[in-house]
């Protein structure tokens, strides 16, 4: 096409200088567009069947040959200069917002994008583009469902690839007319470096100021008779900040109904913000409606949220990104739905946003949502006495934690559930945060809030972030305050675990209370690589059910090889999550000279046990998701929280308890209910068809205590995987199966 042009040209204008003839061409279709306004008296025929379109792409097709011809590089042209200097762009902006004739707006926003990406030279440089480029974006992002939306989608993306070439322009581009002038006032210059020269009288060039003069005052150099007719351009205020922009204009497209403008203007939005120039970047933050425009239409999208909100239609909503906002059609549906699925993709994109960004824009963003999603929006609404308000809020915040990746926001999620004191909480003290909060709505009065609660500890237990395991159970076990002094310490704890006598299998069931075993202690035989302790440990979480309370070895399905199975991966995942953090492969050695000192578990903790030690009389769903808490807190390898949880024969300092203790304390109340309930054993097998689905659901009498029943021995299988994956025997054969009388 170029090359055609060159040669039409050369044909037509003969011999002469070939940038005196492109001079002349170009002017020639500037003018039979500005005729076009003097002639035609038809104002509802629509741009695109006049002339204004070829004639615009003659234009730039000649701007485009002009530049390649130069032997200069980085010289303006004469038709570039022609184009600067007679204010054309300005002109057609100001077509562009009379929208005359129809369809002109699209018309130019396409010239505009086509000018900026195919002309190499610099041309954001001058006020005599950025004017109008700062007027055409105020004239698109502003009204949803904009006709132009393509367009406008396209012009933005030119620009941000511009910025991301010479990150300086960022502020220039966002800076706007006030500034300008404020610059101009103040004697400095808002352009940056390259000013037009004129290339049609090199025998007296301009002198550098007049140039600049002549760009910055945006006059023109050459009289401009025929453009006289032309609407005038009316001068609009220009507030920089708060008035619309590039950022402004990206936000306004990115809400656009049309999903591929959405996604575009997504990107170039992405790309902004991820410009690597420390100046650049500390402008958007604090120069800019960058951060505040994207947080409070995340606080939009949550305020128009439905007040009803089903959790589990919240949990199953999955898999929603910000690069496929909408749900799977084949979901089922339910109201707020489709309003949820928007809240979430944009959440996604704001965590997207601050894992690509600059540290300086990523942090700023993320105290924002913070801010004002976190505290200003959640909270109250966490706190509030509306049960339904406790409800949906949790479940929502679990939804958001699924999704967070980025570690800024993450950050700032962690400091806002549990804050940031270092001391550990008494067993006496009120709650005056909101972690105290929430782990009172964990042993709430609704059994439906206490389940939502936990689900969110539960997904707030696999983020990597050292703090929350820390806040939540290591800052109490810290110097193990829970064993007795005086104990014999093992020589490794991995592989010789010397083992307390268990209470529990010596004189029958206690009745009240666990009290640890003052018998002395004894050493267990053990191979070299540590078998036997482990096998032990095993042992003792599999045969704590007694028989007569077993039911899944009558099923011929024990599941004990699928909760190794499943162990190994969460306890591989859980390892590569904390490797980082530098826990110690041992538990610190005790001083036998150290006072006992009270040990308090934390309230965290101590709420879960006081779950498990209702476990006989609580809900089937909540005691599924108080063990499913427990096991994740197993998982973690620190060899205090391994200790805590999951050796049965520590010698407990007096009046502490351990996840064991609690667990032969429920054992010992089951065996005095067992007597009280005819026809236990059928009972019990019948209910564990009935939640394996092999038979109808019936009520029965006694049903919380069966089906607590079946969760105990589930749960004690599941804790003998942990601790087998945890601490492996060593060996080319391993029986992962239990025998059928419970042994390994």
């Amino acid at each position: 096409i170029l090359g055609e042009i060159g040669r039409q040209c050369q044909y037509v204008l003969g011999n002469r200088e070939p940038s005196i003839d492109l001079l002349q061409a170009f002017v020639e279709h500037w003018k039979g567009i500005t005729h076009y306004y003097l002639e035609s008296t038809d104002e509802s025929t629509p741009a695109k069947k006049t002339d204004i379109p070829w004639r615009l792409k003659q234009m730039l097709d000649i701007l485009v040959y002009e530049e390649q011809q130069q032997a200069a590089a980085g010289e303006a042209g004469p038709c570039l200069e022609y184009l600067l200097q007679h204010r054309i762009l300005e002109t057609l902006c100001t077509l562009g917002k009379a929208e005359y004739p129809p369809g002109m707006r699209q018309q130019v926003f396409q010239f505009f994008s086509k000018v900026l990406a195919q002309v190499q030279h610099p041309l954001l440089h001058y006020l005599s583009v950025h004017r109008p480029v700062q007027k055409l974006l105020r004239l698109g992002g502003t009204v949803p469902g904009s006709l132009t939306e393509k367009e406008e989608v396209q012009f933005t993306t030119v620009l941000c690839s511009k910025i991301q070439q010479d990150p300086a322009l960022l502020t220039y581009i966002l800076e706007g007319k006030k500034t300008v002038d404020r610059k101009k006032a103040s004697g400095d210059s808002p352009a940056l470096p390259r000013d037009t020269a004129s290339h049609r009288d090199k025998d007296h060039s301009h002198s550098s100021a007049s140039a600049k003069g002549a760009q910055l005052d945006g006059e023109p150099c050459g009289a401009q008779a025929s453009d006289s007719h032309l609407p005038a351009e009316t001068e609009e205020p220009d507030g920089g900040i708060g008035e619309s922009n590039l950022v402004t204009s990206l936000l306004g497209l990115c809400k656009s109904k049309k999903s591929r403008v959405a996604l575009k203007a997504q990107e170039n939005l992405l790309l902004l913000v991820s410009v690597a120039s420390p100046a650049a970047t500390t402008y958007l933050v604090q120069s800019s409606t960058c951060c505040p425009a994207v947080t409070e239409h995340l606080c939009q999208l949550y305020q128009s949220l439905p007040a009803f909100l089903d959790p589990a239609d919240i949990a199953a909503l999955e898999g929603i990104s910000w690069r496929l906002p909408s749900a799977p059609s084949d979901e089922a549906s339910f109201p707020g739905k489709d309003a949820l699925a928007a809240f979430l993709g944009w959440f996604d994109y704001c965590d997207h946003l601050i894992s690509e960004a600059h540290s300086v824009v990523a942090d700023a963003l993320a105290k924002a949502v913070a801010e004002k999603l976190f505290v200003e929006t959640l909270q109250p609404q966490l706190l509030h006495v509306s049960e339904q308000s406790i409800l949906t809020s949790t479940a929502l915040l679990t939804a958001m934690l699924r999704q967070l990746r980025s570690p800024a926001l993450l950050r700032e999620a962690v400091a806002f559930l549990l804050g940031t004191d270092q001391l550990p909480e008494g067993p006496e003290d009120s709650p005056r945060t909101l972690c105290a909060h929430l782990i009172g709505h964990c042993d709430h009065l609704s059994d439906e809030i206490s389940i939502a609660t936990l689900r969110l500890f539960e997904e707030l237990l696999q983020k990597p972030h050292e703090w929350i395991i820390r806040s939540l159970i290591l800052c109490h076990l810290e110097g193990r305050p829970y064993v007795a002094r005086g104990s014999p310490e093992p020589e490794s704890y991995e592989d010789t675990l010397d083992l307390e006598e268990d209470p529990y299998f010596t004189d029958g069931f206690p009745s009240s209370g666990f009290q640890p075993s003052t018998k002395p202690r004894r050493a267990l035989a053990t191979n070299a690589d540590g078998k036997t302790a482990v096998t032990e440990i095993v042992n003792s979480f599999l045969c704590l059910v007694p028989e007569e309370a077993r039911t899944s070895a009558l099923l011929e399905d024990t599941g004990y090889d699928t909760y190794v199975h499943d162990a190994y991966g969460l306890f591989q995942e859980c390892s590569s999550r904390v490797a980082l953090w530098g826990w110690p492969p041992s538990p610190t050695p005790l001083d036998p000279h150290e006072p006992e000192r009270p040990f308090f578990e934390g309230h965290f903790l101590r709420m879960l046990f006081d779950h498990m030690s209702r476990i006989l009389d609580q809900p089937y769903s909540l005691n599924l998701q108080v063990t499913s808490v427990l096991s994740r807190l197993a998982l973690f390898p620190h060899p205090h929280i391994h200790e805590y949880l999951l050796d049965p024969y520590i010698s407990l300092a007096p009046g502490c308890r351990s996840l064991f203790s609690v667990l032969v304390r429920v054992i010992g109340d089951l065996m005095q209910r067992i007597q009280r309930v005819p026809q236990f054993p059928g009972k019990l097998l019948l209910v564990r068809k009935q939640l394996m689905g092999q038979v109808p659901g019936e009520q029965l009498d006694h049903q919380t205590l069966l089906q607590g029943v079946v969760v105990l021995e589930e749960f004690c299988k599941e804790l003998a995987a942990i601790a087998f994956v945890k601490f492996p025997p060593r060996g080319p054969h391993l029986n992962l199966s239990p025998h059928p009388e419970g042994q390994v």
